[in-house]
């Protein structure tokens, strides 16, 4: 009696749970490629708030931040994961390029060395996720040292990739360049500061994540 009771409850919480599927979805990517940007977009369409700040200077984002248990639904199925936007990943950080951005020295200083730290911690976060979303600036050349270093560390560990080439609004934009550039993963292009092709990201979740 015992054991049907148990295999009842377990069909139950099966089939409740079948459409539902629970993640660590992290967001990869240079400075001001628009991570955040795309992370306030997310939140703000199923919670009703920002992730963070954005900022045309450089590392605004200089500590991981997470957003627990977001929903999102599409066809009957639902989707539910943290949100982890990491600090950008750069090769070099200079403190003088804070203070050509207009930083006071101190300031900049103390700006780099956050955003140092913000670059390993982003790194060693990678054994946590799930899955990754590499946002890259479809304005720049995708075949930069960082790009292909995030990859890299990627396909090392086998974690599902997403690559969302971003700022489409821009007449600049490529998104060609960005699929010659990584023909191995999909990308969809976006303008996260406006909602473009946002549906599309969303659609394209369910298929790297199922």
């Amino acid at each position: 009696m015992i054991s049907f009771l148990k295999q009842f409850v377990n069909k139950i919480l099966k089939n409740l749970f079948k459409n539902k599927k629970h993640i660590k979805l992290g967001l990869y990517g240079a400075p001001n490629s628009g991570k955040t940007t795309l992370a306030n977009k997310i939140c703000q369409d199923w919670l009703g708030e920002d992730m963070g700040s954005v900022s045309n200077v450089a590392h605004e984002t200089r500590e991981i931040q997470i957003k627990e248990q977001i929903n999102i639904k599409h066809k009957g199925r639902e989707l539910s994961f943290n949100l982890v936007d990491t600090p950008g990943i750069a090769t070099r950080i200079d403190y003088e390029d804070f203070i050509k951005a207009g930083l006071k020295q101190s300031e900049a200083k103390k700006r780099a060395k956050e955003a140092t730290k913000g670059v390993i911690d982003s790194i060693k976060w990678l054994d946590d996720m799930d899955t990754v979303i590499i946002v890259i600036d479809g304005t720049k050349d995708p075949y930069s040292q960082v790009n292909i270093t995030i990859v890299g560390n990627l396909q090392a560990r086998n974690i599902p990739v997403l690559i969302v080439a971003n700022k489409i609004d821009l007449k600049k934009a490529s998104i060609k360049k960005i699929e010659a550039a990584f023909p191995q993963y999909d990308v969809i292009g976006i303008s996260a500061k406006y909602g473009k092709n946002v549906d599309k990201f969303y659609e394209a979740l369910f298929v790297i994540t199922s």
